[in-house]
């Protein structure tokens, strides 16, 4: 706004004319850099700007421009041939040049001429023939030349839609009553004039016939102070929107007692600014008590130079300056800050009501000052440089201040105190609006305990350096919150539970690494999230804001995932909340090989993201997974072979522990079988030759081959398996009604009584049911529930491995104790029969039981017999 201003107010005389220039190109406009200009806007510009042409090289310029900049140049002359080809031409800047001559026919062929600036050169008078043919010249810039005088010639009475003017120069001495007669029935918006920094005459009515919006001096009355008298009286009884002086008094400050703006008093005006110029307090009393009486209500005094005379004395008697009442007071770029109390005292800002001051650099705040400004609806202390101390001091009462202040703006200063502020701001009961903008607010140590006045509904903040803890700290009665670029990482929930009349937040430009989901904030109604660091969001992120309708979260390194998908398309889908920068500043950041790809051409496959598919597909290859397995462990009896499997490496674990015992080596035989006589066949056709008959055989023990001829078949089998280092039963239905089986069964529990019953193995010939068998076979039933056996495959392929398995149970076969003697009976050269070799030695600690389990085997076979007896008399 300020820059807006003071160009507005260059622009009064002259100086300034860039908003006049063509516009710049665009991307889409055809663009030649050949030759000394830029063409550019399809054909109709030309940029000359700055080349260091002494000539206009119009053979090179197309006949089609509608615009030529030849500003800041070094053309001395404008000839008739410069500009005859360019019928259509509306805009034509040549300032900053150094040219002395203008031909007469120089704009002959020009006739749309709508725009014309010549400031800053060298012509010695004004260019009267050569403007004559410009009827539709709308804008004329000549001042700053070297003509010394401003009277204007009849032919610009032809100028009728003239709108801006401005000339003069350095030279001109002065003005005459008939310089401007040709503007009398010319309507203007804007006249400038420039005069020597010595005006030496002005006559009375010499700006009478001007009638304009806008009216701009720029001369100094340092020698004919006076001259004010007669300009302000000509400018009696118009309605204009602005006027300014420049350099006012340029080398000197008015020290007379005579009031030179005694005429203001008559002078209707919006606007009145003092630019540049010397400033005591003496001149600005004058201009501020005329100014009360006048319906002026826009005051600027800007870049002036101010300074106390070396005589002023405070009377305190108080400031004669009681009733001021402005719309606006604009201070800026004043290097003294005295001028804000010129004449000591504050009374002048009583009934001010929007009063600005910035780039002033104040070092103090007094505290009358606060109860001065009553009035003040508007507080505008800007680019001041103020820190804490500066704007609030402890020892001052502001209870009361500021009654009517309703904006206060601090923005760019070196503020860093938010408890402070608060502080200040608590007394000032009806601020609706605060910016705190460029500064340094938001440390955790300077947020403690703030308490705010509870009118504050626009809290302006952006550019600070926030953290989450000064959440706390900031007022929640608030409806617009603006915290962008404040270099927040994380975001404080709670705040924004009990900010319930929150609309619109914005938070652009931070840190803020993730978007929480229970983010809660009633009435947000507009949200800005662009340029932070988060990179998933989803439906449930702005779930808990429902009155959310506009959204802007561009520029943020998106994670291309299904949630973000599925939150842009039931975002643009349902329309409820708008992206206002969407498509274009939505892209994603990762996975990498989506880098920059736009989010709008994202597409993820269905599969990918239906949560629902993925189960079904999932579930169904399982089970079809399964199913498959299942099938291939029926076709090949996988189960039975990983059964097999494991009972081999338990054989194989048992006869290690087997083998550190020591138990190795010490019997007759590897294994003794017992079985029936009808599996006789079996045990001769398929046992014996598989473990007997191979490279490393086993020494096997069977009651058809080996039991003593002439002994008790009780001591056979007692003797033998008790030299047997296992014990191999083949169960079928035929063994379980043979009663033999049944005995040594029976011997086989005797001599693991104690032990455990891995020297027992069972092989199933044929499938039994445990709980078929009769009750004298518990312990045979215990062991077919509790021990695991080997089933005999029916399938051959399966046949191989039941050896495998059941040479694993056996262990290695190792030299028995027959071998053993024999190798050392041959060693000491001593002979034993075979017979002598077979008496079992190990026999001797079951002596005792043996006429034992002989009386219990007569006493089993006698009631047996005696059954058989009683059914056949039956």
């Amino acid at each position: 706004m300020i820059c807006e201003l003071i160009s507005v107010g260059a622009l009064l005389l002259g100086a300034v004319s860039s908003q006049f220039s063509p516009a710049p190109s665009s991307p889409s406009t055809f663009i030649s850099d050949e030759g000394p200009c830029r063409i550019y806007n399809f054909g109709l510009s030309a940029d000359c700007q700055g080349r260091q042409l002494d000539f206009v090289p119009w053979r090179q310029l197309p006949v089609t421009l509608e615009s030529i900049d030849l500003s800041y140049n070094g053309l001395h002359v404008v000839s008739a041939a410069d500009f005859q080809n360019f019928p259509q031409l509306r805009i034509l800047l040549l300032q900053f040049n150094n040219i002395t001559h203008i031909a007469n026919e120089a704009f002959k062929n020009n006739p749309l001429l709508e725009h014309l600036n010549i400031f800053n050169n060298s012509l010695h008078e004004i260019p009267a023939s050569p403007l004559t043919s410009l009827l539709n010249l709308k804008e004329l810039f000549m001042s700053n030349n070297l003509y010394r005088h401003a009277t204007l010639a009849d032919s610009f009475s032809k100028l009728v839609r003239l709108k801006v003017l401005s000339l003069g120069g350095p030279l001109v001495m002065g003005l005459k009553k008939n310089d401007f007669q040709p503007l009398k029935n010319i309507q203007l918006q804007t006249f400038a004039i420039k005069c020597s920094s010595n005006l030496s005459y002005y006559e009375p009515g010499s700006l009478e016939v001007i009638h304009t919006k806008q009216m701009g001096f720029d001369m100094a009355i340092d020698q004919r102070p006076n001259a004010l008298h007669h300009m302000l009286r000509d400018l009696a009884n118009k309605t204009l929107s602005v006027i300014q002086f420049r350099n006012l008094f340029e080398f000197t400050y008015y020290m007379g007692d005579e009031d030179i703006f005694l005429n203001l008093k008559d002078i209707i005006a919006s606007q009145l600014i003092f630019h540049r110029g010397k400033f005591n307090e003496n001149l600005l009393k004058m201009a501020l008590l005329n100014l009360q009486v006048t319906p002026i209500k826009w005051l600027r005094l800007q870049y002036i130079d101010f300074a106390r005379s070396p005589t002023f004395v405070d009377s305190g008697a108080g400031s004669s300056i009681t009733e001021l009442s402005l719309d606006n007071l604009d201070l800026w770029y004043i290097s003294n800050p005295d001028v804000l109390r010129f004449d000591w005292r504050f009374t002048w800002f009583k009934r001010i009501k929007q009063l600005s001051i910035q780039y002033v650099y104040f070092s103090s705040v007094p505290c009358d000052s606060w109860a001065e400004m009553e009035g003040v609806e508007l507080l505008d202390v800007s680019n001041n440089r103020l820190s804490d101390d500066v704007l609030y001091n402890k020892r001052c009462n502001y209870k009361g201040s500021m009654p009517n202040l309703l904006t206060f703006n601090l923005s760019t200063n070196e503020l860093t105190s938010l408890e402070d502020l608060s502080s200040l701001i608590k007394q000032f009961r009806k601020l609706e609006v605060l910016d705190l903008s460029n500064n340094k607010l938001g440390s955790a140590k300077e947020s403690r305990h703030c308490v705010w006045t509870q009118n504050i509904t626009r809290f302006i903040a952006h550019h600070n350096y926030f953290s989450s803890e000064a959440f706390h700290c900031l007022p929640t009665t608030v409806s617009y919150l603006d915290l962008s670029d404040c270099n927040m990482d994380q975001l404080d929930l709670t705040y924004f539970k009990k900010a319930t009349n929150l609309k619109m937040l914005l938070l652009s430009g931070n840190k803020i690494k993730f978007i929480p989901s229970k983010w809660e904030s009633p009435s947000l109604q507009i949200l800005a999230l662009d340029g932070n660091s988060f990179g998933l969001i989803s439906k449930a992120s702005f779930q808990h804001m429902p009155q959310l309708s506009q959204l802007r979260a561009g520029n943020n390194p998106y994670h291309c995932t299904c949630e973000l998908h599925a939150f842009v398309q039931d975002t643009i889908a349902i329309g409820k909340v708008n992206l206002t920068d969407w498509p274009l500043n939505y892209r994603c950041y990762h996975p990498e090989p989506f880098l920059n790809t736009f989010i709008s051409k994202y597409f993820p496959g269905k599969v990918a993201c239906d949560i629902r598919l993925v189960i079904i597909i999932s579930v169904a290859t399982t089970a079809i997974v399964i199913l498959i397995f299942v099938l291939i462990c029926y076709i090949f009896d996988l189960p039975w072979y990983t059964k097999a499997t494991y009972q081999i490496i338990q054989a194989k674990y048992r006869a290690h522990k087997e083998n550190l015992a020591g138990d190795v080596g010490n019997f007759n035989y590897h294994a003794f079988i017992s079985y029936s006589h009808s599996d006789a066949d079996w045990v001769r056709d398929q046992l014996l030759p598989c473990l007997e008959n191979n490279k490393n055989p086993y020494r096997l023990c069977i009651h058809e081959r080996d039991f003593m001829p002439g002994k008790w078949i009780i001591d056979n089998i007692i003797e033998n398996i008790e030299s047997s280092r296992k014990v191999i039963f083949v169960l079928s239905r035929h063994f379980v009604n043979s009663e033999w089986c049944n005995y040594e069964l029976y011997f086989a529990q005797q001599r693991a009584m104690g032990k455990t019953f891995s020297d027992v193995i069972l092989v199933v010939k044929e499938p039994i049911d445990p709980s078929s068998l009769p009750s004298k076979y518990c312990k045979l039933k215990k062991m077919l529930s509790t021990k695991t056996y080997l089933e005999w495959p029916q399938q051959v392929n399966q046949q191989p491995f039941f050896w495998a398995q059941l040479r694993s149970v056996l262990g290695k076969p190792t030299m028995t104790r027959e071998e053993t003697n024999s190798i050392r009976s041959r060693n000491t050269s001593e002979q034993f029969s075979v017979v002598e070799e077979r008496i079992p030695e190990v026999n001797k600690p079951l002596e005792g039981n043996k006429k034992e389990i002989q009386s219990e085997i007569i006493h089993r076979t006698e009631i047996e017999l005696q059954d058989q007896r009683n059914l056949e008399a039956q």
